[in-house]
C-alpha cells in the first residue's frame, strides 16, 4: 500500500488533499483510499482546520478505479488488513457516507470520470478547469457506480440529465457540467487549485461557528424535510450562533471598520 498516493498538507486552516498517482491518471489505489480516509477524519477531529481542498496532481483529477489492477486480479494485502479494521473505509474515503462536518472544495483539472465524478458529488464547492471532463462511465465497463451516483446525481442535477449521464456513460465537458449544475464555476486550465485556495481563504475569514452551523444545515436538512420542519431545524441550529462572542465581534468589527477576530466562541 503506497501511502504516497495521497498527499495531505496543512496550510493554516486549510487541509489540501492531493491524489498523487499521475502516472496512472490518479486511478484509485489502496494507499489513495487510506489517505483520503485519514484526511477526512483529520478534518473532522482537528478544531483548527476549517475547510479542505481535494485535487489531483498532474493534468487529471481522478480516472476512477484502477481497471488494469482489477482485471489483473492484483491484491493489496496491507490495504485488506486495514479494511478488516474499518470495513467501510473505501466508502468513507469516497465521501459516500460519514462525510466531514466541514466544507470540502473540489479543484478539478482534466478527467474526473467514474470514481472521480462519484467523489465529486460528496464535495460541497466544485471548481473545474476548462479542460475538465466528467462522467459516470461504469455501465460502459459492465460495472455499477456504487459510490453514490445512482442516488445523488438525480438529486443534484435534473433527472433527465442524470439519467442520460448514468445510462449512456458519456463524457461531460466542464461547460456542460456548469450548465447542468454539477459544478459551480469554470476557470482557465491550470487555475482550479489557485481558485479553490481563494475560496477557502474566504471561508476561513468567516465566523467558524457560523460555518459549522451552516454545514450542519447543509448536511442534515434536505428536500425530504417539509418547509416547516426545515425552518424549525434552522432555528435550532442557527439560533445559538447569535448568543456567541463571535456574533458580537462581527458587528463590532464592522462598525469599527476593521477585520473581525473570531475565536469560535
Amino acid at each position: 500500500m503506497n501511502t504516497d498516493h495521497c498527499l495531505i498538507e496543512r496550510d493554516a486552516h486549510v487541509l489540501v488533499v492531493t491524489l498523487n498517482r499521475p502516472e496512472a491518471k490518479n486511478a484509485l489505489s489502496g494507499g489513495m483510499l487510506a489517505g483520503m480516509y485519514r484526511a477526512w477524519r483529520m478534518l473532522d477531529d482537528e478544531p483548527d482546520l476549517r475547510v479542505a481542498i481535494l485535487t489531483g496532481r498532474g493534468d487529471v483529477f481522478c480516472a476512477g478505479a484502477d481497471l488494469k489492477a482489477m482485471g489483473g486480479g492484483e491484491r493489496d494485502d496491507e490495504f485488506q488488513k486495514l479494511m478488516a479494521e474499518v470495513p467501510d473505509l473505501h466508502w468513507q474515503a469516497l465521501l459516500r457516507h460519514n462525510r466531514p462536518t466541514k466544507p470540502i472544495i473540489a479543484a478539478v483539472e482534466g478527467y474526473a470520470v467514474a470514481g472521480g465524478t462519484e467523489i465529486l458529488q460528496g464535495t460541497d464547492i466544485r471548481i473545474a478547469a476548462e479542460n475538465a471532463i466528467f462522467g459516470v462511465t461504469e455501465a460502459r465497463r459492465g460495472l455499477f457506480p456504487l459510490g453514490g451516483s445512482s442516488v445523488r446525481l438525480r438529486r443534484q442535477i435534473p433527472y433527465t440529465l442524470a439519467a442520460e449521464i448514468l445510462l449512456t456513460g458519456r463524457n461531460v465537458t466542464a461547460r456542460e457540467a456548469l450548465d447542468f449544475g454539477l459544478i459551480g464555476r469554470v476557470v482557465p486550465t491550470g487555475q482550479a487549485l489557485a481558485e479553490a485556495k481563494r475560496v477557502a481563504a474566504q471561508i476561513c475569514e468567516n465566523g467558524p461557528l457560523s460555518i459549522r452551523a451552516l454545514m450542519r444545515m447543509l448536511r442534515e436538512v434536505d428536500e425530504s424535510y417539509s418547509e416547516a420542519d426545515a425552518l424549525a431545524k434552522e432555528l435550532e441550529i442557527g439560533g445559538p450562533v447569535f448568543a456567541s462572542k463571535d456574533a458580537r465581534e462581527g458587528p463590532r468589527a464592522f462598525a469599527e471598520k476593521r477585520k473581525p477576530v473570531y475565536t469560535g466562541q
